[in-house]
Order: C-alpha cells, then structure tokens, then sequence
C-alpha cells in the first residue's frame, strides 16, 4: 500500500523542499522506493535532484494537461530507488486551467491512481494555498508540515490546518497531519528554543523528536543539484535527515 505523504506550509523559506528531497532520499537508502512529485513552479525539488530544465519534460504540467498518463513523466534521478515527476515554469499556469474545469481539487489524485509500485509518494506543494495545494493535500493520506524556528513561526500555521480540516470534511476524510519537523533550529539562538517549547506545547507529539539544525552544508547542497545526503553524508543536516526518516517510517 502506497503511502502518500504532501509537504506543505504556505509560508515560503521554511525549509519545505529541502526537506522533501532529503526525506526522500533518505527514505530511499533505506531501500524505501520512493516518488517525489514537484508540485511548485519554482522547480526547486527538480533542481535539487540534479534534473536540468532541459530533461523536466514530460512534467507534472503535461500531466495535468492531458487526459492519458505518461510514464515517461516518471524519471530516474541519481539516488537508486528515488523517481521523481518534474516540475516547469509552465506548471504556475494550472493555477489558472484547473479553476476552469470540472473535479479540479481532485487531478493530482488522478494522477497518482496511475502510479503503482512505490512505498512513499512525497508531493513537494508550492508555498501557498491555490489549487496546487489543495490538489496535493486531496491526493495525500497525510502532511508533513517543515516549520522554521524563528519568532513568524506559529504565524499562518492556523491557515495550513484550517485548510486540511476543511479538506478533510469535504475532500479527503482520511487526510491527517504526520507531523510537524522544525527547521532551521539555531542552538546558539535562544529564540530557537522558545519557538520549539512553543510549538511542541501547541501541537504535542505530532511533533517530530528531530531538529533539522541551520547547517551550511544543507545551503550549499542544491547549487550542486545534489540532496545534503549525497552532498555531504557526515554533516550534522544530514543526519538529521536520516534521523527523521527513521521516525517517519516507525510511526506508520
């Protein structure tokens, strides 16, 4: 049973894709096979993955825009076991072309009803709450919600969860939140402590006992299309990242 798991929050630079691509990779050395679909016109995930704009297509826009499924939309990336549906600047106008057609909220859940053979499908959504989202969170058995430790952090959370709710009584009655993972954790800063005793007195042991630690590794991994995993596999960011596939694969 594939196991669909969205990365979401609305509030951009909190560290979203940059979890997802190394949750993923992670996941997939421990002989996890995995998806990851970049549902953010940013392409960040695609870019992160080492896929240059020139081998993106077919992508996840092509899919949305046509009523056969490509396989070959799902490509190979340089992690074994690690697949992954490409993300083009094309992709911010299904923004528009969904808000047209019929089931819109439910396209990306059509999608992945063509795809079979993996373990976890990690959808990367954009940083707000348009169609996008709400498709990835239709489509998705769960959230995973990166939360940077900084003072904003609570700030827009209520939005992201008030959405899921309503997801959940219309869309999708089987949605939950997985979980929680703070990012960007500064322990030199005392304000990262405060946001983490915040946070996990707000919303208790949905969230997860790793810290992504602010790590200069994990910034320097992207410009060379490489996850930290692979970057840099002994560096403190990575394995964090280890750490928190280890719970995510124990709580399911």
């Amino acid at each position: 049973m594939t196991k669909i798991i969205a990365i979401a929050n609305q509030k951009g630079g909190v560290g979203k894709t940059t979890t997802a691509i190394n949750l993923a990779t992670a996941m997939a050395a421990i002989n996890k096979k995995i998806l990851l679909i970049d549902a953010d016109p940013q392409g960040n995930a695609s870019t992160g993955l080492g896929v240059t704009e020139e081998d993106r297509t077919p992508s996840l826009y092509d899919l949305l825009s046509s009523d056969e499924f490509d396989n070959a939309a799902i490509k190979k990336s340089i992690i074994p076991n690690l697949h992954i549906i490409t993300s083009t600047k094309d992709l911010a106008a299904s923004e528009i072309e969904l808000a047209s057609i019929e089931n819109r909220e439910n396209a990306i859940k059509n999608i992945i009803k063509h795809i079979v053979n993996y373990d976890f499908i990690f959808i990367d959504c954009p940083p707000a709450l348009g169609l996008l989202t709400i498709n990835s969170l239709v489509a998705a058995n769960s959230v995973i919600v990166p939360l940077q430790c900084e003072f904003f952090a609570l700030e827009g959370l209520s939005s992201l969860i008030s959405t899921i709710e309503t997801i959940k009584h219309g869309l999708n009655p089987h949605i939950k939140l997985e979980g929680v993972v703070l990012t960007m954790f500064d322990k030199r800063n005392s304000l990262s402590s405060l946001v983490e005793q915040d946070v996990r007195s707000h919303f208790k042991d949905k969230v997860y006992n790793t810290v992504i630690p602010r790590n200069i590794r994990i910034s320097e991994a992207p410009s060379h299309g490489k996850p930290v995993l692979i970057y840099d596999i002994n560096c403190v960011g990575s394995q964090a990242y280890i750490g928190l596939a280890k719970e995510v694969v124990f709580n399911q």
